[in-house]
């Protein structure tokens, strides 16, 4: 998320899409309607009209899957009618650049298209580069291959016919949407986009956001106050989870997980920091060894870095479709792992084709669940359709303590670093995942220096008690306190960096002063700058703030902000050339002639000196983009799963380098599953509803599980509001309960009147009795091939009558 909660107070037009914050994210919702009352306008853009759309100025109701469409159209939109801030475009972002003559675009295929492998060689979508190595750009914008020139041939196509016949939008609706979205672009306005998992859960999820980007960077809308990208956190420390690497191709601070053939800790680094020979270019990441040099002394202070370097796993590659979510429970299913740790999830709900999941996970011969409540992972075995008998997998469920059972921070979607405190002791003797993790840890030095066994390096070298404190006795406790000061980083060895002389043991006052050489620890870059010598600054609570960071609400002293407490990010983007805000009336940072004084700004350079967008290897916003697996402009592709055989933008129907498994089948223009569904939230129920679903005053507000059906399609297939419905796809069948709703309608789409349904995904057989099933029980096991996240947003399916003996 560039900006944070309370800025949305900032924006003039706010453009909700691919999320329902009224509902799922209420906090932020507070601020959409203080921007409404100072005169903002508010977009709804979604397949139901939900309560975000009753309190929103325009909904449009799209076809779940079409967003690219919706997106591409207004691209087209902003370049035709030339409604893009054109000064802050050629000066900030890539628009100007010239891409080589090796780049070319035709039936929804960009060059470097193997059909074997599934995927791009993306050295077909280079810039020129001049003799010093500098990116070639025309800045008048009329070269044939400058970026702003490619973008306008390709996004041609997406005329307001053609984006109406595939998304189900009317003209005169997408016209007014992008009418009204594209007056933030100019130097007194600005536009803010609210998305959810109603865009990641895509197999074009990660386009979803370029073409939304793309659309912010030409309306100039980065950096500034009441602008920006925000991604709407599903729980309070999403992001801080994300940040701290629980995926399997990063490590804290988005560093990545050393691939196959990177032997050596210099050929690691090398292969993952980028070189810009444009001197106006910040590029950050090039300090990457000095992040991943302190990360590794974290882990193992004891050892030098380019030692303890071994110690770290190899990928084969980073590629979604090896060690993504999907094929992960792929390989189970076929039986290539012999056992699991599950922590703190529920999988036989929470996973795309939940009855793959469920028979997966019967093919271990171990699994362990580490959970608040027992729930459908930890009893899979006695679930529906489970034969406890033929079922070899030993199971152990381990009982955690809860969030207000422990101390620690959390990061919002906002990137604030929050601390809470513990406002109870854990039940039973039951203990925090920290503890876990160390007691485990504890045990295996235990076994590897009783037993010996094979490069125990990796586990015994760990010094894992940097993370805790000891008691009376010396012994070691997991410590979430000193855990963050460990996070934050400190100083190895007395030395002098930049000028100033540092201590052993000290704590690094901020990434900047990170080293590559062995003398300074940090388990997370980002993170640099939380808990200094003045002490954990996640803990603050000081609104004060001076008169013009009031004006916008920064709030610099109010918790802790990454990176190093800037607000938002850019910042110095949402100035001109020479330091002047665009709009001094929301000035988020402005050059006083000696510093910038506002936000912590993105890097202290003087103006004009470095380009904003300091993450950036040209230090530009890329609205042409070589780095995604899926293409450098997003492209229209229909879900995996879809009612159409063609589309009206190019003959490649789906996305080619999409996360799915060849052997399984695919409903495409199926008449056996002739209606779109798409999964979704309520207020009254979390996530897998592990939690929600033992609570008996939620369970009386949603007890059961249901289906949305328009009365258009309730009458097509005689279902009475109430009535109990079956809902199957290819995959497997469940039963809900018919809410029959003017909140869904039925599209047209290419001619033809396409229906779709909507369901939550909060039930599961556990409890309550008689509550249903997973909607993931018909979800496919189809993905984005830059993320493998699952597309639970758009998938086909049948809706019939229940009869005896369904399930």
């Amino acid at each position: 998320m560039t900006n944070h909660w309370n800025d949305l107070q900032n924006s003039d037009c706010i453009l909700i899409m691919g999320s329902n914050p009224a509902e799922n994210h209420p906090i932020s919702f507070k601020w959409v309607t203080k921007a409404q009352r100072a005169g903002a306008k508010v977009i709804h853009v979604d397949p139901r009209f939900t309560r975000t759309s009753t309190r929103s100025d325009m909904h449009a109701a799209l076809r779940s899957g079409t967003d690219i469409a919706v997106l591409g159209g207004m691209i087209n939109y902003i370049l035709q009618e030339k409604r893009y801030f054109k000064e802050y475009m050629v000066e900030y972002t890539n628009a100007s650049f010239i891409v080589g003559e090796d780049f070319g675009f035709k039936d929804g295929l960009f060059t470097g298209f193997d059909p074997v492998t599934r995927s791009y060689d993306k050295s077909k979508w280079a810039f020129e580069m001049d003799g010093n190595g500098v990116p070639k750009q025309d800045k008048s914008l009329q070269h044939p291959r400058c970026v702003l020139q490619i973008m306008k041939k390709h996004y041609e196509r997406y005329t307001l016919d053609k984006v109406s016949s595939m998304s189900g939008v009317s003209v005169e609706d997408l016209k007014q949407l992008y009418t009204l979205y594209t007056e933030t672009g100019t130097a007194k306005k600005a536009g803010t986009i609210m998305y959810a998992m109603g865009w990641t859960q895509h197999s074009v999820g990660v386009q979803n956001i370029r073409a939304m980007a793309i659309i912010q960077l030409m309306l100039g809308n980065m950096g500034v106050a009441g602008g920006g990208v925000n991604a709407l956190r599903g729980e309070c420390n999403v992001q801080g989870s994300t940040d701290y690497a629980l995926l399997y191709h990063i490590l804290p601070g988005y560093l990545k997980t050393p691939l196959a053939g990177q032997d050596t800790f210099e050929q690691y680094n090398k292969a993952f920091t980028p070189v810009s020979k444009d001197p106006k270019s910040a590029n950050w990441w090039s300090n990457y060894p000095k992040y991943s040099a302190s990360l590794i002394k974290a882990m193992y202070e004891n050892d030098d870095p380019k030692d303890a370097y071994n110690y770290l796993p190899r990928l084969d590659s980073h590629k979604a479709s090896q060690y993504s979510w999907l094929p992960l429970i792929d390989r189970m299913a076929d039986g290539k792992f012999s056992g699991a740790l599950i922590w703190g999830m529920n999988p036989a709900c929470s996973g795309s084709d939940s009855e793959k999941t469920r028979k997966a996970l019967g093919e271990l011969d171990w699994m362990v669940n580490v959970n608040l409540f027992t729930c459908e992972t930890s009893d899979f075995w006695k679930g529906p359709g489970m034969d406890p008998k033929s079922i070899k997998t030993e199971t152990f469920y381990l009982p955690c303590a809860s969030a207000i059972e422990k101390e620690g921070s959390v990061s919002n979607s906002g990137r604030w670093m929050q601390w809470r405190y513990k406002a109870q002791e854990p039940q039973d003797g039951v203990l925090t995942d920290g503890h876990y993790f160390h007691e485990l840890w504890e045990e295996l030095v235990h076994l590897y220096n009783e037993e010996g066994g094979a490069y125990p390096e990796p586990i015994t070298h760990l010094t894992f008690n940097s993370m805790c404190e000891a008691d009376e006795n010396g012994h070691y406790h997991f410590s979430a306190q000193q855990t963050a000061r460990l996070c934050n980083g400190w100083f190895t060895r007395d030395v002098e960096v930049k000028g100033k002389k540092f201590k052993k043991g000290q704590q690094v006052p901020s990434f900047a002063y990170l080293q590559d050489d062995g003398s300074t620890t940090s388990g997370n870059w980002l993170y640099c700058n939380s808990y200094t010598d003045e002490g954990n600054k996640a803990e603050r609570h000081d609104s004060t703030q001076t008169a013009e960071q009031a004006k916008i609400g920064l709030y610099p002293n109010w918790t802790w902000c990454w990176p190093v407490n800037r607000r938002i990010i850019y910042n110095r983007a949402s100035c001109d050339p020479k330091g002047n805000p665009w709009n001094p009336e929301k000035a988020v940072i402005k050059w006083n002639g000696e510093k910038w004084v506002g936000d912590v700004p993105d890097g202290g350079w003087a103006p004009g000196t470095k380009h904003p967008f300091i993450m950036l290897k040209h230090g530009m916003g890329q609205l042409f983009g070589p780095g995604r697996t899926d293409g450098p402009l997003p492209e229209y592709y229909e879900p995996l799963e879809c009612p159409v055989d063609n589309h009206a933008f190019s003959k490649q129907l789906h996305n080619p380098t999409a996360v799915h498994f060849e052997d399984e089948e695919k409903a495409v223009a199926d008449e056996r599953f002739p209606f779109v569904a798409s999964t979704y939230r309520v207020t009254e129920h979390w996530q897998t509803g592990s939690m929600t679903r033992w609570m008996s005053w939620l369970v009386e507000a949603e007890p059961q599980m249901f289906v949305e059906i328009s009365p258009e399609l309730a009458k097509l297939r005689g279902f009475e509001n109430g009535e109990k419905v079956v809902v199957e796809s290819v995959r497997g069948s469940l039963w809900a309960i018919a809410m029959v709703t003017d909140r869904i309608k039925p599209y047209k789409i290419a001619g033809k009147d396409v229906h779709m349904v909507g369901m939550p995904w909060h039930y599961g057989w556990v409890t309550p009795k008689g509550g249903g099933d997973s909607a993931n029980l018909v979800t496919p096991n189809v993905g984005d091939p830059n993320t493998g996240i699952p597309e639970y947003k758009a998938f086909m399916v049948n809706v019939r009558k229940w009869k005896e003996g369904d399930a």
